[in-house]
């Protein structure tokens, strides 16, 4: 079998049987073109031999492992692989207690490993959208229905950020979608995140929602009452984006049961990667984080 060809994780396992086979894939992933220095891509690189490298410019000596989520981690690189194919290739993501056990570390150990993954899954979290974009905001976060009585959070209907946080989604129709966890779903908050991510040249798609009206103002818009129980207006609809909420939702609801308000914008970042590479097969998607390890993120950042 080819590395890198390979469909399940019975093939994953067996493209990459120890630690030295792991790291001759990942130097041809991330290093393809040749060497290149983490500390200063323009400088020359001295090869040490043994996969060690040192960077003329700096001074500093680095391996294949340097500047990734990898660097640092008493993990080995063979137990990483897996939690990266079990994460991307789980159509609702796997939790850390489950990976724990499926990997054998500790559930402190397999939270971190997610969490380092999930902070790179934003290379796809930052696309340019154009042509017909749906906007819907969501809220995610706690329901008093299923809370003791005592823990019962009052007036959080609706709209309220007491106990709930919100996001918006951004999602180009038949392309991809871009998640922004947000302070409120004011026009304030709102109208900056649609600029940086929307084209001028767009046209949106939006409900009767009033955060929307300065972006109308910028980009040609149409409406969908939702208020008055209507949802489909010709070609003015959010039904899209809709059901990547319901994804999104039934994922945290069956696998974490509850998000953090700190952590959320990482899981945003899983759910957008999944559904972008939704055409893509395994081994692509795998091979894709491997040239987007740079998003780390250390044990210190994430608790503070």
């Amino acid at each position: 079998m080819k590395t890198g060809n390979f469909k399940s994780l019975f093939d994953l396992l067996q493209a990459f049987p120890t630690e030295e086979s792991c790291i001759d894939h990942l130097h041809k992933i991330r290093w393809a073109s040749g060497v290149v220095s983490p500390f200063d891509p323009t400088s020359k690189v001295y090869n040490y031999g043994n996969g060690k490298y040192r960077c003329k410019n700096t001074g500093k000596n680095f391996n294949v492992k340097t500047g990734t989520i990898f660097c640092g981690s008493k993990v080995p690189l063979r137990k990483w692989f897996v939690a990266i194919w079990l994460e991307s290739s789980h159509k609702k993501g796997i939790s850390s207690v489950q990976l724990s056990k499926d990997i054998s570390v500790t559930q402190k150990t397999a939270w971190f490993m997610l969490q380092r993954i999930r902070e790179c899954f934003f290379c796809e979290n930052q696309s340019k959208l154009d042509g017909d974009v749906e906007l819907d905001e969501t809220f995610v976060g706690g329901k008093n229905k299923n809370r003791h009585r005592n823990k019962k959070v009052k007036n959080s209907q609706g709209r309220s950020f007491k106990d709930k946080t919100p996001v918006l989604g951004m999602l180009q129709r038949g392309g991809n979608v871009v998640c922004r966890v947000v302070k409120s779903t004011s026009k304030k908050h709102l109208t900056a995140p649609i600029l940086k991510t929307v084209k001028r040249t767009s046209t949106l798609y939006t409900d009767e929602w009033c955060g929307y009206d300065t972006v109308g103002k910028v980009y040609a818009r149409s409406i969908v009452d939702h208020g008055h129980g209507q949802y489909v207006n010709g070609d003015a609809y959010t039904n899209n984006i809709e059901g990547f909420w319901g994804i999104v939702k039934r994922s945290i609801i069956g696998i974490y049961h509850k998000t953090s308000r700190k952590h959320l914008h990482r899981y945003m970042n899983e759910y957008v990667f999944r559904y972008n590479t939704r055409k893509m097969g395994e081994e692509e998607r795998f091979n894709l984080l491997l040239c987007n390890l740079e998003y780390r993120i250390t044990y210190k950042q994430l608790i503070k």
